[in-house]
């Protein structure tokens, strides 16, 4: 490798319109790494329109590159061969990095690709018209990749016993939990107003869809009508009723307000890559109800931090809202659950993603 600072092109795509939990990663990250001496990093967005709106969504100093070409006849096209390069629209680099499923070709730079989870290959059915190409380039990206980075242990475990990726490609980057999320505050009466917000209710934040387990929730939240109103937050279609109302995007402020007010978080997934809003519960002091799948158990620590339950036990479910509930109105501040958080951050998943970098390259 050339002396020097590290030059890595990542893709910024995921900045572009509101923000995803994919989103909020690739711009922790860029921030992170944009603070590091030793790494010249540039983003590029793959799209035909707007492209140019990526500079506006960049840490400073950061310099944004276009490919100005469909997105959906880039991915038919890498589908099958490695062109165009990313290096042939925006310079030459020492490492390409993919943030979003999908590892650019690249001329002779390393190339790295995050792998958030592996349901798009488990469930293609339920991907929109626009990633109907993505399982075949997952499984051609994690082939040609030099680094393959997870969020967590239990995606990599996937990876390898699941795609056969040799383990020394993988690097585990967990994500990061912004200092925010730890001095957040309960909604203020006009917040709750504009949202129509009930005085209490639990909450789900994500993209519905069947991995999500969310017909479950919607069963054990009518087996007890005791229980609060259940608020959903994030894309797609959700179980809705009287007692059940969605709400699609919000502002991180907002966020970050509707979750510390709420009276538990709930996380009924039958897959996560990594669930990062159950360790933002734990910041501020909101009790965590989710599946004991192994990537949950992972990020949240265990028993002693979280209620984690069988899939598809709706008593055991309801039962566990129940107690979060009155957790939430008798429990005193739980220092241990906030520690458990705040040992996340992106400062160490922009160490971690660098060290993969240097592997790649190397």
């Amino acid at each position: 490798m050339r002396d020097g600072p590290l030059r890595v092109l990542l893709d910024g795509t995921p900045l572009l319109g509101k923000r995803t939990g994919i989103g909020r990663y690739t711009v922790s990250l860029l921030e992170e790494l944009a603070s590091l001496p030793d790494v010249d990093t540039r983003a590029v967005a793959f799209t035909l329109r707007g492209w140019r709106k990526l500079r506006r969504a960049l840490p400073h100093d950061t310099q944004a590159r276009g490919m100005p070409v469909a997105a959906r006849a880039l991915r038919r096209t890498w589908r099958h061969i490695d062109f165009p390069q990313a290096e042939l629209f925006a310079g030459f680099s020492d490492v390409v990095h993919g943030t979003n499923f999908v590892l650019p070709p690249t001329v002779r730079a390393a190339r790295v690709v995050t792998i958030h989870d592996l349901s798009p290959l488990r469930e293609p059915q339920h991907l929109p018209a626009s990633d109907a190409e993505l399982p075949v380039l997952i499984r051609r990206g994690v082939r040609r990749a030099h680094a393959v980075c997870t969020p967590s242990a239990g995606v990599a475990a996937q990876l390898t016993n699941e795609l056969d990726v040799d383990p020394a490609r993988i690097h585990v980057t967990p994500l990061g939990v912004d200092p925010a999320w730890f001095t957040a505050r309960a909604p203020d009466q006009a917040l709750r107003e504009r949202l129509g917000l009930p005085a209490e209710y639990l909450l789900f934040i994500g993209a519905g869809g069947p991995r999500k387990g969310l017909d479950w929730l919607s069963d054990a939240h009518d087996q007890d009508p005791g229980l609060p109103p259940l608020v959903f937050v994030g894309p797609g279609r959700f179980p809705l009723s009287p007692r059940r109302t969605h709400y699609g995007y919000l502002t991180e402020l907002e966020l970050q307000r509707v979750l510390a007010g709420a009276s538990a978080l709930v996380l009924p997934s039958v897959e996560e890559g990594f669930g990062l809003p159950a360790l933002e519960a734990m910041a501020c002091d909101v009790p965590v109800v989710c599946t004991d799948i192994p990537v949950l158990r992972e990020v949240t620590g265990g028993d002693s931090n979280a209620y984690l339950l069988p899939y598809g036990d709706v008593t055991a479910l309801a039962t566990a809202l129940r107690h979060a509930r009155d957790e939430r109105h008798s429990a005193p501040e739980l220092v241990h659950r906030r520690a458990h958080a705040a040992s996340y951050t992106w400062r160490a998943c922009a160490q971690a993603t660098v060290a993969a970098y240097r592997a790649a390259v190397s």
